[in-house]
């Protein structure tokens, strides 16, 4: 699974989950800051430009940014990385209030 698919796919109560909870983490749960400061980062702006729900790929997102800001490409190659890295697993922080996406640099 990718970080896109796992945005478009996670509710919780039937609802979106605030984008700010989610966090990139290594297999062995340590937090990784600079790929969750991507994510943020590309969150953020795909919440202000893009609506994700009406969007199939990360390439529309992609799309939609270059035509709707003037971001860079090397920003924009950084937000398709981030938005087609793999993921291995999910797991729901209750306790810090976050949801883990999970990478495996061993895969």
């Amino acid at each position: 699974m990718l970080v896109y698919t796992a945005l478009q796919l996670l509710q919780v109560e039937h609802s979106a989950v605030p984008r700010q909870q989610f966090v990139i983490t290594e297999a062995d749960g340590k937090p990784n800051s600079y790929l969750t400061e991507l994510l943020q980062d590309c969150l953020s702006k795909i919440d202000i430009f893009v609506n994700l729900g009406d969007t199939h790929s990360v390439s529309d997102i992609i799309n939609e940014l270059t035509r709707l800001t003037p971001l860079p490409d090397d920003v924009l190659d950084e937000y398709h990385k981030i938005l087609t890295q793999p993921i291995s697993s999910v797991n729901v922080a209750f306790h810090k209030q976050v949801i883990e996406l999970v990478i495996d640099r061993n895969n």
